[in-house]
């Protein structure tokens, strides 16, 4: 416990990336009851819209793939995500708002990647083993110069 080693409130906010003002009420309720005075305390902030048994549920559709919802291809966009979510609590997020909560279920950003069907790895990999550092190169220094070089005018 940070309190407990000496921590002041405000270094605890910082390591935690709270609000000071967070981390003083928790230092409060610290000083008056301990450990156990922290876990009692009430959650502050808006109440969530869904349970954890709802974004278990949600959860499972979207493990289950979009195209298990009827959706003709197989990503999630912020717009399916919170589709799914209306038809299946009845609570309508706002696209825009839909990645907080994704971000919260430990879901983070995903791209498909595509890759051409002709690719020849070996071909790219001699490429940037071979070529590239070739073309990457400068002039050999036993060539002459550049025309930016030129002496000093004579007098």
């Amino acid at each position: 416990m940070l309190f407990a080693e000496g921590v002041r409130p405000a270094r605890v906010a910082v390591q935690l990336g709270v609000s000071r003002q967070a981390s003083s009420t928790w230092f409060g309720l610290w000083q008056q009851g301990g450990t156990d005075a922290l876990k009692l305390s009430e959650r502050f902030g808006r109440p969530p819209k869904l349970s954890d048994e709802q974004l278990a549920a949600i959860e499972t559709v979207l493990l289950q793939g979009a195209r298990a919802s009827g959706y003709t291809t197989d990503v999630w966009t912020l717009q399916r995500v919170a589709e799914v979510i209306a038809e299946r609590t009845g609570v309508v997020y706002h696209p825009g708002h839909v990645w907080r909560l994704l971000r919260y279920m430990g879901w983070s950003r995903q791209r498909p990647s595509r890759r051409a069907k002709e690719r020849d790895e070996a071909a790219i990999d001699h490429w940037v083993k071979v070529t590239w550092p070739a073309l990457k190169r400068g002039p050999n220094a036993s060539t002459a110069g550049s025309s930016s070089r030129t002496r000093a005018a004579s007098p």
